[in-house]
């Protein structure tokens, strides 16, 4: 049963990961650039809604880390 509701938690942080990494603005020379992302120059500066986007991010990824660690014990143990 907390195999099931683990799983159920990290689909949806694994969903949401990925979401907010996509969000992230590009930084220049990838593929942001090629297809027409970059903004140049005007836009470079850390906001206060990227360095929010940051944390959110960083805090999504401890739990995605935590919630794989916890199914990797759970189904070794199995």
């Amino acid at each position: 049963m907390l195999t099931a509701i683990v799983t159920i938690i990290h689909v949806f942080v694994s969903l949401a990961l990925v979401l907010l990494v996509l969000l992230h603005s590009g930084r220049g020379g990838g593929l942001s650039d090629m297809f027409g992302g970059g903004m140049g120059a005007a836009s470079s500066g850390s906001t206060v809604v990227e360095r929010n986007l940051d944390r959110i991010t960083v805090s999504v990824a401890v739990i995605f880390a935590f919630t794989t660690v916890i199914l990797a014990i759970r189904l070794q143990a199995s």
